[in-house]
C-alpha cells in the first residue's frame, strides 16, 4: 500500500467530510453506503463508552484514536441530516453556537458567576427558562436509554437544582437504610424488583451528595473485581488447583491474596 495514501485529504473537519463522501461515492464502502441514523447508533454509543475508558485509563494515544471515532460518527450523522434534507452543518454548529452564548450569561450577559457553582447554577437557571417557555419539565432532555445509574444521577442533579432534595446527608442515609429494610420485608418478586430499584436510585442519590458519579463508582469497582477475579485464577492454575472445585473458604483465601497483590 502506498505510504502517502492519505495525503489528498486534509487533517480537517473538511478532510473527513471528503473521505466520508469517498466512502458513501459510486465506488465507495458497500457498508457505509447501507447506514442509515438508527443503525449507526449502537456503534456510535459504544464509540463513545471506548472513549470515557480510554479518558479514565489516561491512554493518549487510545484517547487520540477514539476522539476521531466519535468526531466521525458526528460528521456521518451530519451528512445523513443534510442528504435526508433534514438540516445542515451550519444548523448543528449554529445551534450550538447559540446555545453556548444564550446559557453563559455569565459570560455573555450581565449574570454574575464566582465559581464553577454558580456557573452551573446560571446555567441551569438559563435551561429552566426555555423549559418553561415551552411548557417542558425540568426534567425532560436527559435521555432515558442512558446507563441507568447515570440516568438517575441526571435527573436527581436536576431536580436538587429545582429545590427538590434533602436537607443533609444524614437523611440520605436514612432513605438507603430505608430501601434496604424494604428489600427485605417484600414479599413477591415484583415487590423486591421495585424496593431494589429503589434501594439503588437512593446509593446513587448518596453518591451525588458525595460528589461522586455514580457511574464511574461502579466502573472502578468492575475494574478491581475483574482483575482480582482472574488474578485467583491465575493463582489457582500456578498452584495445580482446578478454580472451580474449591471450596468458598479457599476461595475466599485467594481473593484476599489477589486483593493484597494489588
Amino acid at each position: 500500500m502506498n505510504a502517502n495514501y492519505h495525503v489528498a485529504y486534509p487533517a480537517t473537519y473538511e478532510g473527513v467530510e471528503q473521505v466520508l463522501a469517498r466512502l458513501l461515492g459510486p465506488d465507495g464502502c458497500p457498508w457505509d453506503k447501507k447506514q442509515t441514523r438508527e443503525t449507526l447508533a449502537e456503534a456510535f454509543l459504544e464509540e463513545c463508552y471506548e472513549l470515557v475508558e480510554a479518558i479514565e485509563e489516561g491512554d493518549t494515544a487510545k484517547m487520540l484514536e477514539e476522539l476521531g471515532d466519535v468526531l466521525f460518527h458526528v460528521i456521518f450523522q451530519v451528512r445523513l441530516g443534510e442528504d435526508n434534507g433534514e438540516f445542515s452543518r451550519e444548523d448543528v454548529l449554529g445551534g450550538l453556537v447559540d446555545k453556548l452564548v444564550r446559557r453563559h450569561t455569565h459570560v455573555f450577559g450581565d449574570q454574575i458567576a464566582t465559581g464553577a457553582d454558580d456557573a452551573i447554577a446560571n446555567w441551569e437557571a438559563a435551561k429552566r427558562q426555555e423549559k418553561a417557555a415551552s411548557g417542558g419539565s425540568t426534567l425532560d432532555g436527559v435521555p432515558k436509554n442512558m446507563p441507568a445509574l447515570s440516568y438517575a444521577q441526571a435527573v436527581q442533579g436536576r431536580a436538587e437544582r429545582a429545590g427538590f432534595d434533602w436537607d443533609d446527608f444524614d437523611g440520605v442515609l436514612a432513605k438507603v437504610a430505608e430501601e434496604l429494610a424494604e428489600i427485605e420485608a417484600a414479599g413477591t418478586d415484583s415487590e423486591r424488583e421495585s424496593e431494589l430499584g429503589d434501594l439503588l436510585f437512593s446509593v446513587v442519590n448518596a453518591a451525588r451528595w458525595l460528589g461522586i458519579d455514580a457511574e464511574t463508582a461502579l466502573r472502578g469497582t468492575n475494574r478491581r473485581f475483574f482483575a482480582r477475579f482472574t488474578q485467583m485464577e491465575r493463582i489457582s492454575r500456578e498452584r495445580g488447583t482446578t478454580f472451580d472445585t474449591l471450596s468458598l473458604d479457599e476461595k475466599e483465601s485467594l481473593w484476599q491474596e489477589a486483593k493484597a497483590a494489588e
